[in-house]
């Protein structure tokens, strides 16, 4: 499970002193704990790790983003300490999807679900976003899902 792997490797980090190593994971668990701890959450004892995956897709995104700021803002020092934390954070995710991969995957669920309109794309987006959580981006599925319908 993610969950313990973290949280080992938050105890590893410490031991050899890797700041940020230690300051990402950390981040990293926050965010776990307050998933498992939310309002309406269910009660169970530990998070799945497709909903780590997510949370983890999302840090690494949102990271990608700061670091991108500061690029704009000239600010490399903090753009690389950032990015730094990032690509911790994407040790834990699985290996992302190739484009052809990704295209053979989708065409089996627009196969599966037997939509041929464009208009029922929302129907196709639903099952990928779930299946591919974590191996390719929203953007970069919607635009594929495109392609394949028209």
């Amino acid at each position: 499970m993610l969950f313990e792997q973290v949280s080992a490797d938050i105890v590893s980090a410490m031991k050899n002193k890797d700041k940020v190593r230690l300051m990402a994971l950390r981040n990293v668990k926050k965010y776990f704990i307050e998933t498992k701890t939310a309002p309406g959450a269910n009660d169970e004892l530990s998070l799945s790790d497709e909903d780590a995956i997510k949370i983890l897709a999302k840090l690494a995104k949102q990271g990608k983003d700061t670091a991108a700021v500061y690029e704009s803002q000239n600010r490399a020092d903090l753009a690389e300490e950032e990015m730094k934390q990032v690509h911790i954070i994407e040790e834990y995710l699985p290996k992302p999807l190739s484009a052809e991969e990704l295209r053979a995957a989708l065409s089996a669920i627009i196969q599966e679900t037997g939509v041929t309109d464009i208009k029922e794309m929302g129907r196709v987006m639903g099952i990928a976003s779930k299946r591919l959580a974590g191996k390719a981006e929203g953007r970069t599925i919607s635009a594929m899902v495109r392609e394949l319908l028209s």
